[in-house]
């Protein structure tokens, strides 16, 4: 009975649960509508004879979306009446499939409540189910040396089931998987945290600053999170609670996604904890992901959206690095503009190179609010380094560019918490796409063992960084 009432309990707690409809977009978001076009005289007189409505749709320039406005000209100019009749209400009836019909397409998706499996995907076990042990991380390693054997953990370190187990253990960073893969249409990505698992290469010494962060930093691996692999709406819900429950212990939560969809809730997960205003978000991509008026309420184009609609972060405080896919365009980069939102394009870099980039990135990161949340897409990188991932853009960062920024911006800032999403390790002929993720992960970590050191974040190691037999470099300067 204990450990019904203990099942009850999870099921029925705090949720999360995504608006359904989602609210409203205010007007000036609403963006990419047809704009209204002026028919040319001898257009217009062509069009005497049909429907209106159907005129109207034209005027409208709803029709820009099946046919270029001016190749509908020519069209018009140049078929017969009775062609044209029939070309028009083509056009009108393709328009009336396309747009929603109340009372012809379904609102909501609907689920089956009646099921009794309706909440068991992420009805966490009671407690009163295991053997009973002390509360705090538990190592996984069979050996005492070697490469550790037993099980394989993010940055072979050890595993933590619950937030009692993080308070006990004193933990830093709580490292958990999320393997979201409804939301990108490029499937994989559930895969990504299990490649970072069995990949080396987020353990070890960082040879920039000489420090290994598992002996600064308590590390665990927090497992992964529940995912409902046919709901996208129903996984961010949860990912947002148990972001949360790690953040509440006063550790910092890296999620390894999965898909983009989860900078969203990880990212109100952080808002929960500290407050709506005190984070902010810098947000490493080659897309914008600010998609407004697509179909799904919640998918990986769209999470940066419904983090500033609903208030988490401020427009202001939202500092994109490294877009260069083929949007935004010149309405959605006006849109962003109007914001507030702060972006750097791999155009600025080429402009002015990644230190003053990243000079004025951080300095708008630490403008207004207290805490930093790193939202990483690997497609950011370019495709030579990063083959494994759903959507590759050419033209993007180099390893080298990235470990030296990622371990900065941690030596820095105050994290909140970071994600590292899209890793597809199948799209990948190769293991270099989750062993080049775990190395960034693993200049995360460095860059919170420096700060919890003291270290200025642009240090480097007199050990590493010359052999010291002399004096070739000069007087040594100060980090």
């Amino acid at each position: 009975m204990a450990a019904a009432a203990a099942a009850s309990a999870v099921v029925a707690g705090n949720s999360f649960d995504t608006p359904n409809p989602p609210p409203p977009l205010p007007q000036e978001d609403i963006m990419g509508e047809p704009k209204p076009i002026d028919l040319p005289a001898d257009v217009a007189a062509k069009l005497t004879g049909i429907a209106p409505e159907k005129v109207a749709l034209i005027k409208e320039g709803r029709t820009g979306r099946y046919v270029d406005k001016d190749a509908l000209f020519d069209r018009i100019r140049t078929m017969p009446a009775a062609e044209l009749t029939t070309y028009i209400d083509a056009i009108a009836a393709l328009h009336a499939q396309v747009e929603y019909k109340e009372g012809r397409d379904a609102k909501t998706i609907p689920l089956d409540t009646r099921s009794a499996w309706f909440n068991a995907w992420k009805a966490k076990r009671p407690l009163v189910m295991d053997p009973k042990r002390d509360a705090g991380p538990m190592d996984l390693g069979r050996y005492i040396g070697g490469r550790r054997g037993g099980f394989a953990t993010f940055a072979g370190a050890p595993v933590a089931m619950t937030p009692e187990d993080l308070k006990a253990g004193k933990v830093d960073v709580a490292i958990v998987g999320a393997p979201l893969d409804m939301g990108s249409g490029w499937r994989n990505a559930i895969d990504g945290p299990r490649a970072m698992r069995m990949t080396g290469g987020a353990g070890g010494n960082d040879m920039y600053a000489m420090i290994n962060p598992g002996s600064v930093l308590e590390i665990v691996d927090y497992g992964d999170i529940a995912i409902d692999q046919n709901s996208t709406e129903r996984s961010v819900a949860h990912v947002r609670e148990m972001v949360r429950e790690i953040a509440q212990t006063g550790a910092i939560p890296i999620v390894i996604g999965g898909d983009h969809s989860l900078e969203y809730p990880n990212v109100a997960a952080a808002a929960d904890v500290h407050g709506k205003g005190n984070v902010s978000v810098v947000h490493f991509d080659s897309h914008y992901d600010v998609g407004r008026n697509g179909v799904h309420w919640i998918t990986h184009g769209s999470p940066v959206y419904r983090v500033l609609h609903e208030g988490h972060v401020r427009p202001q405080d939202y500092i994109q690095v490294g877009l260069r896919a083929r949007g935004p365009d010149l309405e959605t980069f006006g849109w962003m503009r109007n914001k507030g939102m702060r972006y750097h394009t791999m155009v600025e870099v080429e402009k002015y190179g990644w230190d003053k980039v990243m000079d004025r990135a951080i300095a708008e990161a630490r403008q207004n609010a207290k805490k930093l949340w790193i939202s990483f897409d690997v497609d950011v990188l370019d495709p030579a380094f990063m083959p494994g991932t759903g959507t590759p853009v050419p033209g993007g960062l180099t390893m080298r560019e990235a470990q030296p920024i990622m371990r900065r911006l941690c030596a820095k800032n105050d994290i909140a918490g970071i994600d590292i999403v899209e890793v597809a390790p199948y799209l990948d002929t190769s293991y270099k796409s989750a062993l080049n993720s775990n190395y960034l992960l693993n200049a995360c970590l460095t860059g919170i063992a420096m700060r919890k050191k003291g270290l200025p974040p642009r240090y480097w190691s007199p050990v590493s960084s010359e052999h010291g037999q002399d004096a070739y470099y000069g007087a040594k300067k100060k980090s």
